[in-house]
């Protein structure tokens, strides 16, 4: 199994919230990471669109999934937290929703913050599209990743 394949099957039991809700990981990368959400009676508003903690909790596990994938081979010896996070709606969604979450920032200069500082901070980028492709809304979180401490 390839340590991308590894993670999504990890990260969609270890987060039952996310699960909960009904979002699934579809795709992870390097600093990527792609998720769904069906709209649901649970998921709908009072005006029959996905409600707004819905959308937030699939960009938030998208982005998570991001991050995940960019510290693959270190994630067991590290403590990633979401520290903030934004969200701007665009449209109404409906329907299936799609999350798809990137780092902009480049794999070398995080673990070299990493190393230097014991921790690093970056921003992921969730852009949200409808089963038309139309954007319904973005979220940046950025995470905080800092190294566990070591055992003496």
């Amino acid at each position: 199994m390839n340590p991308f394949a590894m993670i999504k099957a990890q990260l969609s039991a270890a987060v039952p919230f996310a699960a909960h809700v009904g979002v699934v990981l579809d795709e992870i990368g390097p600093g990527t990471a792609s998720a769904t959400l069906d709209q649901s009676h649970a998921t709908s508003n009072h005006i029959a669109t996905m409600h707004a903690g819905a959308l937030f909790t699939l960009a938030e596990a998208a982005s998570g999934a991001a991050m995940a994938g960019m510290f693959f081979e270190r994630l067991a010896s590290l403590r990633p937290v979401a520290a903030s996070a934004t969200i701007d709606y665009i449209k109404p969604a409906r329907g299936q929703i799609t999350a798809h979450a990137r780092i902009d920032d480049s794999k070398d200069a995080l673990f070299a913050t990493l190393d230097a500082q014991g921790k690093v901070r970056f921003a992921v980028s969730v852009a949200m599209v409808d089963g038309e492709g139309r954007d319904v809304a973005k979220m940046r979180v950025d995470w905080h990743v800092a190294a566990l401490a070591k055992a003496a």
